[in-house]
């Protein structure tokens, strides 16, 4: 018996992963005779137990597939938890755990019956999704020299889900054998994706007002986030640097404890632009911050896009490279 959970808010990249699940399990047999499907909002996990604890017919083994199984409660969940501690020998089981968050219960017994993790969702850190990149356009039977996969990456940003559909597109026009640059990837791509909130943050703490600006309009129009929200973010970005202002931190751990966070990258990544930045200027920029909520809420006539762009110029020139222009 083998057990899998998989993971991811992107229902594209979940369904490719299921998809990919599945056909690993099935091998060479028959789909038809070996996988039980549950989906929809009618069935009830006894059903699954049930499933799992059915012998197989005419196969080696039985593969029962439970999609959005985070939306069943704590106490629905009694009879799989016990199930997962019995497993029949020849079930292989398959959770996917969208709908909401699994109870701990379940993941406590998944953990004891050595599950597998499927993690759909791209990693954060940019060298890392770089490489997370690589693997898809790998497993693809696609080649792109490292201009063409920085631009895809960059242009999809947080709509990573589009990425398979890019492939696809890219396979049936160039077919395995050649090594796509940018010039070939880039007529694929349609409208640029969402960014992370880091990239903005980043782009203002460089003091790089394009780019900055770019940004915000991805946020805001693919990425589909309402100028609160990303005030909201701005405000997080600023409250950080503010609670060091006064608090005599010296280093990574004593920034760390006066903003509350573990050490880590984003302490010393905060102790850094503080450093930068100095009082007065965390101080400046909380005061922009305050004005354009303002603003917002009809302070002023403006359209809250134009708000927005006003506030992030205005941020990102508080940056060194501004800085080093005066």
């Amino acid at each position: 018996m083998a057990a899998f959970l998989i993971t991811g808010d992107d229902e594209s990249l979940v369904l490719s992963a299921i998809g990919d699940l599945v056909r690993t399990l099935v091998g060479d047999d028959d789909r038809t005779l070996m996988v039980d499907d549950f989906d929809g909002e009618e069935f009830e996990l006894r059903t699954v137990v049930d499933a799992a604890q059915t012998p197989p017919f005419l196969t080696e083994k039985r593969i029962v597939l439970v999609r959005g199984a985070g939306r069943f409660a704590a106490d629905d969940v009694a009879p799989l938890v016990a199930y997962l501690d019995d497993p029949l020998p020849s079930t292989d089981l398959v959770l996917v755990g969208t709908g909401g968050r699994l109870p701990k219960a379940l993941t406590d017994a998944l953990k004891r019956a050595g599950a597998t993790t499927v993690d759909t969702a791209p990693p954060s850190r940019a060298r890392e999704r770089s490489g997370w990149f690589d693997d898809q356009i790998r497993a693809a039977g696609l080649k792109l020299d490292g201009a063409a996969v920085q631009l895809l990456a960059n242009w999809l940003g947080e709509d990573a889900g589009r990425l398979q559909g890019i492939l696809d597109t890219l396979h049936a026009t160039y077919g395995t054998g050649t090594t796509l640059r940018s010039a070939d990837v880039a007529p694929f791509l349609g409208e640029a994706g969402g960014v992370p909130p880091w990239d903005l943050t980043d782009a203002i703490d460089r003091g790089d007002t394009t780019k900055s600006l770019q940004l915000l309009h991805r946020m805001m129009q693919a990425g589909e986030r309402h100028p609160l929200q990303v005030m909201a973010i701005l405000h997080g970005h600023y409250g950080k640097l503010l609670a060091l202002d006064g608090s005599g931190a010296r280093d990574e751990a004593s920034a760390a404890a006066a903003m509350g966070i573990k050490p880590g990258f984003p302490a010393r990544k905060a102790f850094d632009q503080y450093r930068v930045l100095g009082a007065g200027g965390v101080t400046r920029a909380i005061g922009l911050l305050a004005q354009a909520d303002l603003d917002l809420r009809g302070a002023k006539d403006w359209p809250d896009e134009l708000v927005m762009e006003v506030l992030v110029a205005r941020l990102s020139r508080l940056g060194p490279r501004a800085g080093s222009r005066r």
